[in-house]
């Protein structure tokens, strides 16, 4: 029972960690800058994910 509440703490400590990390070193996403959500029908392509990658 002592191992996995330790295993839990450690594991919890990690991602709390790694989360102010990256507040640390992220600046503010900019709205206006920012794609949209929903992009149906705009002739806006993905640019960043594997549906990115497919032929034109």
């Amino acid at each position: 029972m002592r191992t996995r509440r330790l295993t839990a703490a450690v594991a919890l400590g990690a991602v709390v960690a790694l989360v102010a990390a990256d507040l640390v070193a992220s600046e503010p996403p900019n709205p206006y800058q920012a794609p949209p959500l929903i992009a149906l029908g705009s002739g806006l392509a993905a640019g960043g994910a594997h549906c990115a990658a497919l032929p034109q």
